[in-house]
């Protein structure tokens, strides 16, 4: 299969491109955060018989007074978010062409499939809710940070990928399993803030972050709609699997993990709508699946040997 030199070298320059533009809109948003304020909140009234009124003591928040640079700074983060997200668009598509297959076939292009992943569904929470926009610099971060590692010490080359891997199922069950990551990858991050806010650590910067029971909410609701699609994809390689090496499942490191990644993130979802571990219990096994997805990732797939271990593939 000839590989196209010239759109791999774009490939490469959009990718490089792209991580500039999330680091600018990183920072735009880190500026945000640095620069809002805790929303003022006052005394909601409700009416009672006749002509009295009385106070409710229920907290609501103040009106807005204009917009501040702070929500200039957010605007503009989003706006530079949308940029780096179709210029990573790019770079993936011009991987795809350069080597005439589907662009999931090392740590390197999964990687940055995950990072997409990660952030078109953060897009489409703000567009749900423009409220939860001061978290956009913590979901960035990782994405940075992965991003980082996958130009670097994950970057390969581009060149065909080895004949167990020139299927269908490539495109079926790789790329379930990167938008699947990509999203839990988000309600983690959220997972995590949620504690932090309830923990009340970190003074101010909690402070600052949207209420837990808002983070608490991103998390469930982006796990609602990542758990399927995961279970989707544990499926499809189990079909795979049968079809390249004989038999459904065999306890290979990889799908061993895959499957204890799974469960916990059941287990999620059933505390999730269990009194007394909706807010104390579930958060925690929520962070514990997000840390099982990333073991998953670079553990199992660069330093236990398994079947797994020739594509370095989710």
């Amino acid at each position: 299969m000839p590989i196209d030199p010239v759109l791999a070298a774009y490939s490469d320059d959009f990718y490089i491109g792209a991580v500039a533009v999330y680091v600018l809109a990183m920072f735009l948003h880190a500026f945000e955060f640095v620069g809002s304020r805790k929303p003022v909140r006052v005394k909601s009234l409700v009416a009672t018989t006749g002509d009295d009124v009385a106070s409710s003591g229920a907290d609501v928040p103040a009106a807005p007074t204009g917009r501040t640079r702070s929500d200039r700074f957010g605007r503009m983060a989003v706006a530079v978010t949308i940029v780096g997200l179709a210029v990573h668009v790019g770079a993936i598509v011009l991987r795809g062409f350069a080597t005439e297959r589907w662009p999931l076939g090392n740590m390197y292009e999964f990687t940055s499939a995950i990072c997409l992943a990660a952030v078109v569904c953060w897009l489409v929470v703000l567009r749900r809710s423009p409220a939860l926009r001061p978290v956009g610099a913590f979901v960035l971060t990782p994405v940075l940070i992965l991003m980082f590692l996958g130009g670097t010490v994950l970057y390969a080359d581009a060149a065909p990928v080895v004949p167990a891997l020139q299927s269908y199922w490539l495109a079926i069950h790789v790329t379930t399993v990167t938008v699947a990551s990509g999203l839990l990858m988000v309600a983690g991050v959220a997972s995590i803030l949620y504690l932090l806010v309830k923990a009340g650590k970190a003074g101010k910067l909690t402070a600052k972050l949207p209420d837990a029971e808002a983070l608490d909410r991103l998390a469930y609701r982006v796990t609602v709609v990542g758990f399927p699609i995961y279970t989707f994809a544990v499926i499809a390689g189990a079909i795979w699997a049968e079809s390249a090496w004989g038999r459904f499942w065999g306890w290979d490191p990889k799908e061993t993990v895959a499957f204890v990644a799974w469960v916990v993130y059941a287990a999620y979802l059933h505390a999730r709508a269990t009194s007394g571990w909706r807010t104390t219990g579930a958060p925690w096994i929520n962070v514990v699946g997000f840390a099982t997805i990333v073991f998953n990732l670079f553990f199992i797939n660069m330093v236990v040997a398994g079947l797994h271990s020739y594509a370095g593939l989710g």
